[in-house]
């Protein structure tokens, strides 16, 4: 059992910058699995019933993920789709995810002042993040602040490290809390 449960999607994995850098220290951390759905799926046929059942044993469910024309990579979204179904994660009997916190860890190519208004992209990050939002709450879960990395095309290898180290110090803290 896991307390926090990584549901990683990065479809080109190897050109990553962030993302891989961020799965690497989170791989460290004791009580977190990884499911990193393009490495595990890609034949995009999810066995829901092993995701369902490690959504079960985890406290948090965290997806971890490049931001995608706003919004996730397909398999992910494919995930949503087929693992977080009605009479299991909502509807009137679906209360398996009752409680549980979701949480989005996300990193965008464009500065931070490009999600604002009047910005390149026109919104604030966290209207583009609304589903992911009303995802938790129609699960019955708490939607946590997203952790976000701002300008990944650009950024330092020095920035992505301390960003690295500072989720690694989040996910000590989620796998006991």
């Amino acid at each position: 059992m896991n307390p926090v449960l990584i549901i990683f999607a990065h479809p080109a994995l190897q050109k990553s910058r962030v993302n891989r850098v961020l799965l690497n220290a989170a791989q460290s951390v004791p009580g977190v699995g990884i499911h990193d759905l393009y490495e595990r799926y890609p034949d995009f046929q999810i066995d829901v019933a092993h995701e369902q059942q490690a959504m079960r044993e985890a406290q948090t469910i965290i997806l971890q993920h490049p931001f995608h024309w706003y919004s996730c990579p397909s398999l992910l979204k494919e995930w949503l789709d087929v693992v977080l179904t009605h009479g299991w994660a909502y509807g009137s009997h679906g209360d398996a995810l009752k409680g549980k916190r979701l949480m989005s860890v996300i990193s965008t190519g464009g500065p931070k002042d490009s999600y604002q208004k009047g910005g390149a992209n026109h919104y604030p990050i966290s209207e583009l993040l609304v589903p992911f939002d009303q995802t938790a709450r129609l699960c019955g879960m708490e939607y946590q602040a997203p952790l976000l990395f701002h300008g990944a095309l650009h950024a330092e290898a020095d920035v992505i490290a301390t960003h690295a180290a500072h989720y690694q110090k989040l996910l000590t803290t989620l796998t006991t809390s």
